[in-house]
């Protein structure tokens, strides 16, 4: 089993050459260079430019690059995505999404530009529409053509466009989180909670890296360094669970478990379907070379 950690994942705004320059020596497993919210639109084909370049120095280890380019219906989106066809980062980050087509012609316009098959699509969640076409859009993953690989949930436009209250434990965005995990599992892509807004609220942001952990996101997108270190530890395995699983796994693995469903360890009964969880909870810790944080 090969599983890329996306456990944190941090905005950067492209127009920061400074903040491109960074990346390179944070200890986050994603970094989205952004060419939308964060860029004003007098930047737009600077920051466009700046991004292009960082991509072709490199430098950036096994962080995964992500560039989240600017909508389709605006002037720089076709030229956004024909740039990233060519700097071909990990994968391009796709805001307003809000039908299959979406995703669709996203893909095809790569696959015309010459983009490599590595080059995947993530969709930002950040519409009603999106939340009530979830599915849909979710199942084009089963085409391979259609490039799409994760979802990024986009609680603060949700909020905007439902006229929702991001209150303490998001009691508003928990139905739209948990369509969009659900559709997420489904299909075979992975899924990563909004952002946390309130940079002096520690504990906040721990409590909603844990509630989204919870509910099955893979990783949170965050809009500042010092908010890493509480995603890495809520998203990663921990060292007791990195040994339950081991345990687990070991279990299954004796002579007369190997074909039953299911037996008693440490006083718990335990299925297959733990395995399964071991399995991916162990592939996880090997990618992060068997750290817990």
């Amino acid at each position: 089993m090969t599983i890329r950690p996306r456990r944190s994942a941090l905005y950067m705004p492209g127009s920061n050459a400074r903040a491109l320059e960074k990346a390179r020596t944070l200890p986050v497993d994603v970094v989205i260079f952004d060419l939308e919210d964060a860029v004003a639109p007098s930047a737009k084909a600077v920051a466009r430019a700046q991004v292009v370049a960082a991509l072709q120095a490199g430098g950036y280890g096994s962080r995964e690059i992500v560039v989240r380019v600017n909508a389709s219906n605006t002037e720089w989106g076709h030229d956004d995505l024909m740039a990233m066809a060519e700097a071909r980062p990990d994968a391009v980050l796709l805001p307003k999404v809000g039908t299959p087509g979406d995703i669709m012609r996203a893909a095809k316009d790569l696959r015309d530009a010459g983009a490599p098959e590595s080059l995947r699509i993530w969709a930002m969640m950040e519409t009603p529409i999106a939340i009530l076409n979830a599915d849909s859009i979710v199942r084009t993953a089963a085409d391979p053509t259609s490039r799409l690989s994760a979802l990024v949930m986009g609680t603060n436009d949700l909020a905007k466009d439902t006229l929702g209250r991001l209150t303490k434990g998001r009691a508003t965005m928990l139905p739209y989180l948990a369509i969009c995990v659900a559709a997420a599992r489904a299909y075979g892509v992975d899924i990563l909670d909004g952002v946390f807004g309130d940079l002096e609220d520690g504990s906040g942001l721990r409590a909603e890296c844990e509630q989204g952990r919870d509910l099955g996101m893979d990783g949170k997108t965050l809009i500042h360094p010092s908010q890493i270190q509480s995603a890495n530890e809520a998203f990663g395995p921990s060292s007791e669970e990195i040994a339950w699983s081991r345990k687990v796994i070991a279990a299954f693995a004796q002579p007369g478990a190997q074909n039953a469903g299911v037996i008693a360890l440490d006083g718990k009964m335990i299925e297959r379907l733990h395995e399964q969880v071991a399995q991916r909870t162990i592939a996880i810790a090997d990618a992060l070379g068997h750290k817990g944080v």
